[in-house]
């Protein structure tokens, strides 16, 4: 009986002990991102992967991957790459992303966004939806929108306040064809290549000047580089996107996707409001280091419209009428 008694209990504690456990799988996945956590948009991407393992009690992890890393350098490859499957995710601009998407070279057209409630409107719009709409039809799946900013205008040469004040400025800008004919347009003469060529090639002169956002001037200190010359004309303003690959998206459960694009969009809204209100110091830094700033009157903002236009003769068809239609429509009843 004693024996029969020890056989069940022994039974029951090997049952008991091979019983299977099912422990929650982790993941890490790929960021990529153009710029380190020094400027908003790493740092829109860092914040992004700690609500992500915050929520996910750190069963999932972003790795963030800046400086375009994941694709040697090259910022214009990031979105097929992503699509491919090679980077899992990133925080993108639409830039970087328009020889893939033409869509997003809505934002590219020069001088349509007036100001901060301008690009809220496109946004967070009918028109938002149809850019996100193209960008997920192409493979990659957005989740939120950030901001990289207004670009503003420096060169090492003189203050640059009309048209004709570009005529023959050798100007770096990102590889986007609607650039090129954007400076075309003005007289100048534009030269794409990547940041990382950008900065030694104004330090010694070889080209006057660049576009970027006041954060990526203020802290790469492109004064140093000779930029001494400040217009802020708020040509075009970049969003970023944070944006999955398809083939990782579906590889989630409903919740991890959910979990994600509400990280996504809480890090995008706290990036956008924290870059904007940013922007007064980090003016006056660049003032304070002896940078020459020109602000445009309305008259002299008119001039550059004016010159710029046939760009839309030649974008609008590319882009999509309706879509530039949407987007003017909102920015009209902002």
């Amino acid at each position: 009986m004693q024996i029969k008694k020890w056989l069940l209990v022994s039974a029951a504690c090997l049952a008991f002990s091979s019983a299977p456990t099912f422990a929650q799988e982790t993941r890490e996945f790929s960021v990529s991102t153009v710029l380190s956590d020094a400027f908003p948009w790493g740092q829109a991407a860092k914040k992004w992967a700690e609500l992500v393992e915050e929520r996910s009690e750190g069963r999932i992890t972003l790795k963030v991957y800046p400086n375009a890393q994941l694709v040697s350098g090259d910022q214009t490859r990031e979105f097929s790459a992503m699509r491919s499957g090679l980077i899992d995710m990133a925080v993108g601009s639409t830039i970087n992303w328009s020889t893939q998407v033409p869509e997003v070279n809505l934002f590219s057209l020069p001088f349509l966004m007036p100001d901060n409630a301008a690009v809220d409107a496109i946004t967070q719009g009918e028109a938002g939806k149809m850019v996100f709409d193209a960008i997920e039809k192409r493979g990659v799946v957005p989740l939120a929108w950030g901001e990289n900013g207004f670009r503003e205008l420096s060169n090492s040469r003189a203050v640059l306040s009309q048209p004709s004040d570009l005529e023959g400025l050798k100007v770096r800008v990102v590889g986007s064809p609607l650039f090129l004919d954007t400076f075309n347009a003005l007289g100048a003469n534009p030269t794409q290549m990547s940041w990382t060529d950008a900065l030694p090639a104004l330090t010694t002169g070889a080209v006057d000047g660049q576009e970027n956002p006041l954060a990526v001037f203020d802290v790469a200190r492109a004064d140093r580089a000779n930029q001494k010359y400040l217009t802020l004309w708020h040509y075009m303003n970049d969003p970023l996107i944070f944006g999955v690959s398809k083939r990782v998206w579906s590889t989630l459960s409903t919740d991890d996707q959910k979990l994600l694009k509400q990280a996504a969009y809480d890090a995008g809204q706290w990036e956008i409001k924290k870059s904007r209100s940013e922007l007064d110091a980090t003016l006056q830094a660049i003032r304070d280091r002896g940078v020459e700033v020109t602000e445009l009157t309305s008259e002299q903002h008119q001039a550059f419209v004016q010159a710029t236009q046939t760009v839309y003769e030649k974008w609008i068809p590319r882009i999509g009428k309706k879509l530039v239609d949407a987007a003017q429509t909102a920015i009209k009843n902002r």
